[in-house]
């Protein structure tokens, strides 16, 4: 179903803020939701490539966030 590119599909998103695909028929899988785009499949991975630009999971880039505030404040009191 996925390798089809005359169906509907959705720009879906789940908590990590990673991105996928999901056919507009089939019911959204828990832990994802609907961005509100939708298409065929090489418009919705268009859009991906758009708006994902930062690959790192939600969760990794708030550790490394707080790791490199952490990190300059150190220096800030040295």
């Amino acid at each position: 179903m996925f390798d089809r590119d005359d169906i509907t599909f959705l720009v879906v998103i789940n908590h990590e803020e990673q991105y996928s695909i999901w056919p507009e028929f089939k019911e959204i899988p828990a832990g994802w939701r609907a961005v509100g785009k939708s298409g065929f499949k090489k418009e919705c991975l268009a859009y991906i490539d758009e708006v994902w630009t930062d690959m790192r999971p939600l969760s990794l880039r708030r550790h490394m966030d707080g790791n490199a505030e952490a990190q300059a404040g150190g220096a800030d009191a040295a």
